[in-house]
């Protein structure tokens, strides 16, 4: 956990993160008691920025306190799983729409990059940095609709999205699968093909989810 010694603030937002981080790897499943001194002890500190981080994690609804009782983990269900990627088809079929509309030559030079980056971390199996660049290929596509709304719809619930796609990578042998998606929807929009470029993204985020369900379920084996 880090934080900034001169922002009073620094230390319940790290320590808020670092809890949110657990709760979407499974680290704290769902249902599960967290306490105060549970969490005072685990990261060394004291009561009033777990508190703190305590109401940021019920704002997000990632937990619950229920009186007399304490707090408890609610997590991500399934059925928030199919609402984020409901939101994300909508959000990003629009986004990919405007993008072939409004993008320049140089951000679709950065698009090939980062899809060319994707292949060569793809064929060494690296995992991490796949899914680094595999955020970096959607984020290009999102400022290249030079729609501040939409950025801002977006920024509402961006964590869950790379959640959603690192737990997407968590899947073996899944790397090539999530390449030559890519590869569809950037050919696409090289040729400026909106009906085909919505039909890769569709494709791609439908997939995506399957490969999520399963993902989380690997990582929930392995906390268990």
């Amino acid at each position: 956990m880090t934080k900034d010694p001169m922002n009073p603030n620094s230390l319940s937002t790290a320590l808020f993160t670092d809890i949110r981080e657990n709760i979407m790897n499974g680290k704290y499943s769902a249902g599960e008691k967290i306490t105060e001194n549970r969490i005072c002890n685990e990261f060394g500190v004291s009561r009033t920025p777990v508190r703190e981080a305590f109401k940021q994690l019920e704002l997000e609804g990632l937990i619950e306190n229920v009186p007399n009782r304490g707090a408890f983990v609610i997590g991500i269900s399934e059925q928030d799983l199919h609402d984020i990627y409901e939101l994300r088809i909508a959000i990003e079929v629009k986004a990919v729409k405007w993008a072939i509309e409004r993008m320049s030559d140089e951000e679709l030079k950065e698009l090939q990059e980062a899809y060319d980056l994707m292949e060569f971390y793809t064929m060494k199996k690296d995992a991490v940095k796949m899914q680094y660049m595999n955020s970096n290929f959607h984020e290009i596509i999102y400022q290249s609709t030079h729609s501040r709304f939409l950025e801002q719809v977006l920024k509402s619930y961006q964590f869950y999205i790379m959640k959603t796609r690192k737990a997407a990578l968590q899947v073996e042998d899944r790397l090539d699968e999530v390449l030559k998606e890519h590869k569809r929807i950037l050919d696409a929009i090289y040729v400026k093909d909106i009906e085909e470029a919505e039909k890769a993204l569709i494709e791609h985020l439908t997939n995506s989810q399957q490969r999520t369900k399963l993902g989380f379920n690997t990582l929930k084996k392995i906390n268990a």
